[in-house]
């Protein structure tokens, strides 16, 4: 009698059950999830950093990655040499410049 019950239960067990591809969806989801809430915005924000550091000319005024403010003197394919003070020039990666200042003539961003 045990045998046939079993027998019934397995063979219920087996004729429902979904396709194997349907236990993968989870992870398809979260792997478009993770996708597109945190590795697209981050390549498009090294995409525009690339961008700014590639158009940097002499006269930017930049920012460093160890906070230093000045202006930019000469620059050439890795290096920038950037003037933190009258007569003190620095010579930077361009690697470690973060941002580029806009002009102090420039619109303000809420306006």
């Amino acid at each position: 009698m045990q045998t046939s019950i079993l027998n019934q239960l397995a063979a219920a067990a087996t004729a429902g059950a979904p396709p194997a591809w349907v236990q993968y969806l989870p992870f398809v989801a979260m792997a478009l999830i993770f996708w597109f809430l945190i590795l697209r915005p981050q390549m498009k924000q090294q995409k525009e950093q690339k961008a700014k550091l590639a158009a940097l000319k002499k006269g930017d005024e930049v920012l460093t990655g160890g906070g230093l403010i000045g202006k930019v003197v000469r620059v050439d394919d890795t290096y920038a040499d950037v003037e933190i003070a009258q007569g003190v020039k620095v010579k930077t990666l361009k690697t470690t410049i973060v941002d580029v200042i806009p002009p102090a003539g420039a619109k303000p961003a809420n306006d």
